[in-house]
């Protein structure tokens, strides 16, 4: 299994051309990483821990999650801009205000990267009985 984080904050600045994050602490782009390395694993439902398919790292993941990390770097080190995220209407006798979500492996263009590895589910469901 290759070692994390995969990336190293060096490799996320050199990657990008924001002084913000360029200029970002390391301890605080290393939570960046591991925030992007964990949105990789849940998009792909891989955890890359199998050692003989993945001695090291395949490049394509390492630059999603480089893109990953300086999208999180970029907006944790700029203000945070609340409008134009929410959709609301009403229903009779309620409204209701919902915020979009972002997906950030279609905003960033990150699926052609990653669609190799995601695991299929294998179709098995687990259950947990208790007794009442």
């Amino acid at each position: 299994m290759a070692e994390r984080p995969w990336v190293t904050p060096d490799e996320v600045r050199a990657y990008s051309d924001r002084q913000s994050v360029k200029s970002r602490d390391d301890s605080k782009l290393l939570i960046d990483i591991s925030r992007a390395e964990m949105y990789v694993v849940k998009y792909t439902r891989n955890k890359f821990d199998d050692d003989e398919k993945y001695p090291v790292m395949p490049e394509p993941v390492k630059t999603a999650v480089i893109l990953l990390a300086e999208s999180y770097a970029a907006s944790g080190a700029e203000p945070v801009e609340h409008g134009g995220n929410y959709k609301s209407g009403h229903n009779d006798d309620y409204s209701f205000t919902l915020a979009d979500s972002e997906n950030m492996i279609e905003n960033l263009g990150l699926s052609y990267l990653l669609d190799e590895y995601v695991v299929e589910n294998n179709g098995t469901v687990a259950m947990r009985l208790r007794k009442l």
